[in-house]
């Protein structure tokens, strides 16, 4: 059981709001005096550009952790987006936050802060297993659309591209009914509906070229940007695009 890391107040306050949210969401319970501690982890805020970050400091954990060994593809597989004129890219709200704690599995992923002990009821973020976990669980359900070829996952970055405009449209709709089906949210600042270029992960993506980006600070090259179509599309189905967490995803547990 290790103690909390000595916080600042400005910090201090930070953490306060992000376990008043987690609490809010369902993704942390507060555990009482006479429940058993064993394992602890103190926590960690992050700054960046503004916004604060709680990642709890699960180094010890993982060190005992058995590795998850499934297959995560690797950035180079991007290459096949080359000869497609259109790109859409969708970053899944929360993604870890999807998939529930085996009973067994909660008690080891608990945090210790200033204001108390909670226990993470759903997967966090800093596990080793969580990023091939939730591959897993995604390669799951799109079988048929990654075998087709026209869709791409990594992680939770989930990238559909085509030829033309009209085949775009359809792929595009069948990807949302599915994450809809499924209790999927994805978070609507961070995708990028029928471009013709966009930086994924440090990369380029773009019709002709797969390149390494020279602007850091650009997320996005407007070359092509949506019209009515997609838009009609995202209304049709802006229960999909909400920002706010509410749902699991049905039946997945992950073990620890």
């Amino acid at each position: 059981m290790r103690p909390a890391y000595p916080a600042r107040p400005r910090a201090r306050e930070a953490l306060d709001l992000h376990i008043k949210e987690l609490m809010d969401l369902g993704v942390l319970r507060k555990l009482g005096h006479n429940e058993q501690l064993e394992v602890t982890a103190p926590v960690i805020i992050t700054c960046h550009n503004g916004k604060s970050r709680m990642v709890g400091d699960f180094r010890a954990l993982n060190t005992y952790t058995i590795p998850d060994r499934y297959t995560i593809p690797r950035i180079h597989e991007k290459s096949q987006l080359t000869k497609d004129k259109l790109i859409t890219a969708m970053d899944a709200l929360k993604g870890f936050y999807q998939n529930v704690l085996t009973d067994n599995s909660k008690k080891l992923p608990r945090i210790i802060v200033h204001c108390g002990i909670y226990e993470y009821l759903i997967m966090p973020f800093g596990i080793k297993r969580s990023p091939s976990h939730y591959q897993r669980i995604m390669n799951t359900i799109f079988p048929e659309e990654l075998s087709e070829g026209w869709l791409i996952i990594y992680i939770y970055d989930i990238i559909v591209f085509s030829k033309t405009w009209e085949s775009h449209l359809k792929i595009l709709e069948r990807v949302l009914q599915k994450m809809m089906q499924e209790n999927m949210k994805i978070l609507l600042k961070k995708c990028h509906f029928s471009y013709s270029e966009l930086k994924e992960m440090g990369n380029v993506v773009s019709g002709p070229s797969l390149g390494i980006d020279k602007k850091s600070s650009s997320s996005t090259t407007e070359t092509n940007s949506p019209n009515q179509k997609i838009n009609a599309i995202i209304s049709r189905i802006f229960w999909l695009l909400q920002t706010a967490y509410k749902g699991l995803f049905k039946n997945s547990q992950i073990f620890l």
